[in-house]
């Protein structure tokens, strides 16, 4: 059976124990691997889809021990590459992302960051592969990762190989001088499948959304609105089939709001709407509801269903500690 390939960076999450990254008497940091797409990976496996996973690891023990806990979850890594000097991090300045604490980011000249199109074997890297995920943090590490990913994007399509991208948007990787927009729009005319919220969908392909829109407004007009910039997204780029949002609100630390909506051409529904004052961790919630959207999509199962699948997923994820959220789905 042929495997949905995810295709970005790896990455180690340093977080603090405790409230701050010094506590007092409470010195402790905890190390997570992960990524989004990696997450992603992660997510499908557990949930019966057969996954590969291609990133860049360089060659050491560190890298080893990532691949052989993602080989534990049933992901193929043999796609990755062997390159480069370091593992990209960032770090949480609170614990689990239960707060809206400060994230760093310490990417700069990772193995990833460093790849060109020189290294990928397309023959290798797509053989036995009928679906590509991609998100839109690649192209914002620099300009470099950027050029690289058009011309895979284009022999994926050749290959008839279905492509899914995440608008994850992140304003602090964007500093090489280029904004979304000048980037992703010639990306996403590639894909099949969209995957964000309705602010990502602005900031990045240029749609439309009511500034005056807030965590009091309702499920209701939310998806008012997410089915409004579905709309456009589809009329901007005529191969996109499928699109998604999430809306999470945290109101506190342990707070979260969660639901999503889900459109084609023809359809356009929401999911259950979760809500709980337990969370254990919100890392990785939308790669999560990623991960079940192209599970629900793969199974051909109806549009409610595939809402309904991704949301529990992503959902399910506050519940588990770490980014790859290994805990059955």
């Amino acid at each position: 059976m042929k495997k949905v390939l995810c295709f970005g960076e790896i990455l180690l999450r340093l977080q603090a124990v405790g409230n701050s990254f010094f506590e007092k008497d409470n010195n402790q940091l905890q190390v997570f691997p992960g990524g989004s797409e990696a997450n992603v990976a992660s997510g499908l496996s557990q949930m019966g889809t057969p996954t590969a996973y291609c990133s860049a690891f360089p060659d050491h023990l560190l890298s080893q021990e990532i691949q052989e806990q993602l080989q534990g979850l049933g992901i193929d890594t043999s796609k990755s590459l062997r390159f480069g000097d370091r593992i990209g991090t960032y770090i949480l300045l609170s614990a689990n992302g239960l707060s809206k604490g400060e994230v760093i980011y310490d990417r700069r000249y990772s193995s990833f960051s460093q790849l060109t199109l020189e290294d990928i074997d397309f023959d290798q890297l797509f053989e036995d592969i009928d679906w590509f995920h991609w998100t839109a943090l690649s192209p914002a590490l620099n300009e470099n990762v950027a050029e690289l990913i058009e011309p895979i994007l284009k022999e994926a399509k050749k290959r008839n190989i279905i492509i899914s991208v995440d608008l994850n948007y992140r304003n602090k990787l964007w500093q090489y001088g280029k904004d979304p927009i000048e980037i992703m729009p010639d990306l996403v005319a590639h894909c099949d499948v969209v995957m964000g919220n309705i602010w990502a969908a602005n900031k990045m392909l240029g749609t439309s959304v009511d500034d005056q829109l807030d965590r009091q407004t309702s499920s209701a007009t939310y998806f008012e609105a997410a089915k409004q910039s579905a709309s456009e997204i589809f009329a901007l780029f005529p191969s996109v089939k499928h699109v998604a949002n999430t809306f999470r609100f945290m109101d506190n630390p342990q707070h979260n709001l969660f639901y999503g909506t889900y459109h084609t051409r023809t359809e356009n529904v929401v999911s259950t709407i979760y809500e709980t004052n337990e969370v254990v961790d919100r890392i990785g919630s939308g790669d999560a509801f990623m991960a079940g959207f192209i599970h629900g999509l793969k199974s051909q199962s109806p549009a409610q269903q595939v809402v309904d699948i991704a949301t529990g997923a992503g959902y399910h994820k506050l519940f588990v500690s770490g980014d790859l959220g290994n805990g059955k789905y």
